[in-house]
């Protein structure tokens, strides 16, 4: 039987595994349609991070409108673009880092320190985005931050756990190396009538 818990050597993985999938979800973010829709029916507004799209109730064509005309835009754009490339950068690292056999633990901080980095570039961008959405672009009918900003969210979310993780993991150095001999616990039945 294996266990294995974070701390584990065969577990290794987990971490770039975790920021794969923030990464995947990025991705979603970046290039999804639903930051901003209508929330019930007739579907008349539509937005993603790069434009902002609205259609008359008997339409069938969206008129977009760039975001990056606006300043905001460009800043909520690029701050969570800038949190992706170097969430990408960390990703290449982490795999690098548990790749070789000699783990570089101050290695794997220095990834955790930057991932804190990610997330202050993303919560940046997914902060600007709807106060300045809300108070530059005309609405219509009733909207909702969608499906594509909750993606942003979550890569956001896994990327901070990981940071702390990442920044934790030298603690457990022995753990993960397999440094610590195994505890077995032994009682005789001189010091332990009660299990007879």
């Amino acid at each position: 039987m294996v266990v294995c818990g974070l701390a584990c050597w065969r577990c290794r993985w987990l971490l770039p595994l975790l920021l794969g999938l923030a990464i995947i979800m990025g991705i979603i973010a970046l290039a999804g349609r639903g930051w901003l829709e209508s929330e019930s029916e007739p579907y008349v507004q539509q937005a993603s991070l790069w434009e902002s799209c609205t259609r008359g109730e008997e339409d069938l064509n969206w008129s977009c409108e760039s975001l990056m005309d606006y300043g905001w835009g460009r800043a909520a754009a690029a701050t969570y673009l800038v949190g992706f490339v170097i969430l990408v950068i960390c990703f290449a690292l982490a795999v690098i880092a548990f790749s070789i056999e000699i783990l570089r633990f101050n290695f794997v901080r220095g990834i955790g320190g930057l991932l804190f980095v990610v997330a202050a570039f993303q919560i940046i961008g997914l902060v600007i985005y709807p106060v300045k959405f809300v108070e530059e672009i005309p609405l219509t009918g009733d909207n909702m931050f969608s499906w594509a900003y909750g993606f942003g969210w979550a890569s956001t979310v896994v990327v901070i756990g990981c940071a702390f993780f990442f920044c934790c993991l030298p603690n457990w150095e022995d753990e993960v190396l397999g440094n610590i001999k195994p505890t077995y616990y032994y009682s005789s039945p001189e010091r332990a009538p009660y299990l007879n």
